[in-house]
């Protein structure tokens, strides 16, 4: 949308808006409307942990502890703990009155069949199940885990942050297969707002009403830790698939926040008196070309690591973010975390692209299709896939490019198939820095084969590395873990650095208390 049609659109009345008549304001000063960076077409978090699916969960459901913006886990539905002096064996307490939104009790065998179901699918959930030797609930208040051998981080791995966080669920929907997706029926959680089946249209639009019984902690909010308050009666999340449709319902009132504003829109709305932006995440997100390693031809090491070294990072950082707003990052954890190392890059240029045509014609590269699949409707990734694209045609590979909506996207990426018969060979994505911040948490490293993410990479030794990591006896032995697992990584080439940038959200000027977190926080928000 170019800025004079933007424009336009910002002076339309709300009796012309696509999502007509406004509200009695009596209703709109009690309703919370936020527009996600994607689509709402899933709705379990286990079965598909995309941010926008942990947003809508982090509504509905309430986990044992929560991670402050520094990743340390805090109490959350959890009273507190208490560790054997082996420290081989955990017990955790839950909070007097907590209910889930059919006002059920939320007791401890819920909480254990949350815990199965949410460590069959998440990485640092296995790693922690390789160390349990049994996983009980003594009484309705109790969750024991006796372990084989200790686990420090057992704190860590329940508070995760984004990227498949350890919901509680009632044990009837938590005893579901995580390879089937829980339904809208299933939508009952103990968190603080409670979910609208009956106004659910998927890809289109979600509601939630308050809950009214929720307990919320005390302590202040800060990311996913602390008191989750909820100070308005309704929210509902509103997908609109045009940025510049969006930036204009902001400032006409009609939403109140935008997840990802367009970034070129950004200073329209800085300098708008009825809205506001802020740093989404300070710690950023980290962009990357992710591989199918299951097929040619980037099964083939030498292949992943050519397309690496003729990377441009600018040319993706340039796509989706301010000038101020990223910074090239050559490393598989995001860059100015703790521990995370930054490997020299290669010189780019001429010498470096006939290098990776070499690389695809010793692999046995002959002109195959290869199959690039990106969202059409999610800017900070649809931008960086055709960077992408036209890299590829300029290796001279026989790139097809299949866009389609963000659940499409998501629907194929896990098929295995070959990319003739459906599957896929690359795309791009990104994560929030929080999310893939070191080895126990991050999805993109993983290379555990069938269990790993959609990729499916296989690499011993790396995993080794993983576990020597999450295991590690002191701070000097996991430091030396962590650095050995990172040159590991920059050989294996997982994945593809483009860059790390910090993105935009943008807000009414009259909506307070907007978190910094790797999700979007729908809680602790007022408006004055």
């Amino acid at each position: 949308m170019d800025r004079r049609a933007f424009l336009a659109l910002a002076g339309a009345s709300a009796s012309t808006s696509p999502f007509g008549p406004a509200l009695a304001q009596s209703a709109r000063a009690r309703t919370l409307r936020f527009m996600p960076q994607a689509a709402l077409a899933v709705l379990d978090p286990i079965f598909n942990p995309t941010t926008i699916v942990t947003t809508h969960a982090y509504c509905v459901f309430d986990t044992l502890y929560g991670a402050d913006r520094a990743l340390r886990p805090h109490p959350q539905m959890a009273q507190g703990h208490s560790v054997s002096a082996d420290g081989l064996t955990w017990t955790i307490t839950l909070r007097p009155g907590l209910r889930f939104h059919d006002g059920e009790p939320v007791r401890g065998r819920d909480c254990v069949a949350s815990i199965r179901r949410w460590a069959v699918r998440d990485g640092f959930g296995q790693v922690l199940m390789r160390a349990v030797a049994e996983l009980s609930a003594p009484d309705d208040a109790t969750i024991q885990f006796r372990l084989n051998r200790p686990f420090p981080a057992l704190l860590d791995a329940l508070a995760k942050p984004g990227a498949s966080p350890c919901f509680m669920m009632p044990e009837r929907f938590a005893s579901t297969p995580p390879d089937r997706a829980l339904g809208p029926e299933a939508m009952i959680g103990s968190g603080p707002w409670r979910f609208l089946a009956a106004e659910y249209t998927p890809g289109s639009r979600a509601a939630y009403a308050r809950n009214e019984a929720y307990l919320p902690r005390e302590e202040p909010a800060e990311a996913a830790a602390g008191g989750k308050r909820v100070h308005f009666d309704r929210l509902e999340i509103i997908w609109i698939p045009d940025g510049g449709t969006a930036a204009a319902a902001l400032r006409t009132g009609e939403i109140d926040w935008i997840e990802y504003p367009l970034p070129d829109l950004v200073p329209v709305l800085d300098r708008d008196r009825g809205t506001r932006t802020q740093i989404y995440d300070p710690n950023g997100f980290l962009g990357f070309i992710r591989f199918n390693h299951l097929h040619p031809p980037f099964n083939d090491v030498r292949v992943r690591r050519a397309i690496r070294d003729v990377v441009v990072q600018p040319d993706y950082m340039q796509a989706v973010a301010l000038p101020q707003d990223w910074q090239q990052c050559h490393a598989m954890f995001p860059c100015g975390l703790p521990g995370a190392t930054e490997f020299p890059a290669a010189p780019r240029g001429e010498v470096a692209m006939q290098r990776a045509r070499d690389a695809l014609r010793e692999a046995g590269y002959n002109g195959e299709p290869i199959i690039h699949i990106n969202p059409s409707d999610f800017p900070a990734v649809t931008q960086q896939g055709r960077v992408t694209v036209d890299l590829m045609r300029r290796l001279g590979v026989n790139i097809q490019a299949v866009e389609s909506d963000w659940a499409s996207i998501i629907a194929r990426r896990a098929n295995r198939a070959p990319p003739a018969q459906g599957g896929w060979n690359l795309h791009n994505t990104n994560g929030p820095a929080a999310t893939i911040a070191n080895p126990a948490v991050s999805w993109a490293i993983r290379m555990n084969g069938a269990q790993a993410w959609a990729g499916w990479p296989t690499d011993a030794a790396v995993e080794a590395e993983v576990e020597a990591w999450t295991l590690a006896a002191d701070a000097e032995a996991q430091a030396a873990a962590f650095q050995r697992l990172q040159a590991l990584l920059w050989e294996a080439v997982p994945i593809a650095p483009t860059g790390l940038f910090r993105l935009r959200t943008a807000f009414r000027s009259d909506l307070t208390g907007v978190l910094q977190a790797p999700n979007p926080m729908l809680w602790n928000l007022r408006r004055t």
